[in-house]
């Protein structure tokens, strides 16, 4: 069975960038993308800020949280491919 590797989620009508990792057998989506969703924020640029003052937080605190999201090539807003924070299911 072929994958679509670099996929679109769907979560209450919101778009969720995912990368499938054929080698860990693992799906990772967009940080952002999840963050807007939960939040039901509209514009991508609010849930961004909303991320970046999030994980300055969380890293101040100590938390190992922010270490445990990887960063991956997804396609942007702009059409091009632009490196964000990533996240399986099992980033807690």
């Amino acid at each position: 069975m072929e994958r679509n590797h670099h996929s679109l989620a769907i979560f209450e009508n919101f778009r969720i960038r995912r990368h499938y990792d054929e080698k860990q057998e693992t799906w990772y989506f967009s940080v952002i993308d999840i963050i807007a969703a939960l939040t039901e924020q509209l514009d991508y640029n609010r849930a961004k800020t909303y991320w970046t003052t999030l994980k300055n937080r969380l890293k101040n605190e100590g938390s190992e949280v922010v270490t445990k999201c990887d960063r991956l090539k997804m396609l942007a807003q702009d059409g091009k491919k632009r490196e964000t924070d990533v996240a399986n299911v099992e980033t807690n």
